[in-house]
């Protein structure tokens, strides 16, 4: 994994773990069970890091309604 990438999804980690009120470990957690990660944040980093962090959250809140996991 890239470096960008890999500082990408710490920053999403973050703001997930912000706008969730949970820890950044716990979000992690989530995501990574769901397949987020490797289904959204990774294949898709070119075109979601030049995205607002507002987008990116609510995208991730879509996708993990879609898959029966709730924030």
């Amino acid at each position: 994994m890239k470096k960008e990438t890999f500082e990408f999804l710490i920053y999403i980690f973050h703001a997930c773990a912000e706008k969730w009120s949970i820890l950044p470990s716990a979000v992690y957690k989530k995501l990574k069970d769901s397949g987020c990660i490797s289904k959204l944040l990774i294949p898709y980093y070119d075109i979601l890091h030049t995205q607002g962090t507002a987008f990116i959250v609510c995208d991730i809140e879509d996708f993990l309604s879609a898959r029966g996991f709730s924030v």
